[in-house]
């Protein structure tokens, strides 16, 4: 089971608020939802002007989406080469 998975089938502990914010905090995933929904709107809106984006660069778009973070909470690398396929199975639109 993935790390998404096991966080959603787990739970969140007891105090924390039910929302998508605290389970990716939670889960230590690599994107907050709202900057996952700006890559797949990004993404959707290329590819209907005709300029797919290629797998082998979502991890860098990603990785550019994190940097409006405060400087403590920035990843130091881009996601592994399997985050566009996660990404994928994830968000159906794609």
């Amino acid at each position: 089971m993935d790390r998404a998975s096991r966080v959603l089938a787990e739970g969140l502990p007891e105090g924390m608020p039910n929302t998508y914010a605290a389970l990716a905090a939670h889960g230590d995933q690599y994107l907050y939802p709202y900057e996952e929904n700006a890559l797949v709107e990004f993404l959707l809106h290329q590819s209907t002007l005709g300029r797919p984006v290629r797998m082998k660069h979502i991890a860098s778009l990603a990785f550019s989406a994190t940097r409006h973070r405060p400087p403590a909470d920035r990843p130091l690398k881009p996601p592994g080469v399997n985050c566009a396929k996660g990404l994928e199975r994830r968000r159906p639109e794609l």
